[in-house]
């Protein structure tokens, strides 16, 4: 299920993932990417987010109201910069994913995972089956 190894992240990935760093907002692969389907983790392919959960937010990166499971991201008070935020990593490849902040919309919940799309790949929900994600379908056809 491991989409890459370390040693093929290109060096914005490498920074993002690896160095804690952050994409050029506005210019990054899936902020205004709104196709069915699921987010995984670029080095370890575990699922992280859905588009039933992304919502545009206009900051300029992709934001989620959730995460697929509490299990699969982790957070750490990050204190960087003189601000005091909320970083999200990945827990099965310990890679930054982004920050998660408490203005989300209410009616999702109230949260919004800013996340660089760097540190993620997408699979299409038509891909999902032939990419070893077939259980995912499901979910994504639900209404909930």
């Amino acid at each position: 299920m491991a989409r890459k190894d370390i040693s093929e992240l290109t060096e914005l990935e490498r920074n993002v993932m690896k160095e804690n760093g952050t994409e050029a907002p506005f210019e990054n692969e899936y902020w205004k990417h709104f196709e069915e389907g699921i987010y995984v983790d670029k080095l370890s392919g575990k699922p992280l987010f859905t588009s039933k959960d992304k919502f545009d937010s206009s900051c300029g990166w992709p934001s989620f109201a959730q995460s697929l499971s509490e299990d699969d991201v982790s957070e750490h008070v990050d204190t960087s910069f003189g601000m005091r935020r909320t970083e999200v990593r990945s827990e099965t490849s310990d890679s930054h994913l982004g920050h998660v902040f408490p203005d989300g919309p209410e009616e999702l919940g109230g949260l919004r995972y800013c996340i660089n799309s760097a540190a993620l790949d997408f699979i299409p929900k038509q891909d999902l089956e032939k990419e070893g994600y077939g259980e995912y379908v499901n979910l994504l056809n639900s209404e909930e």
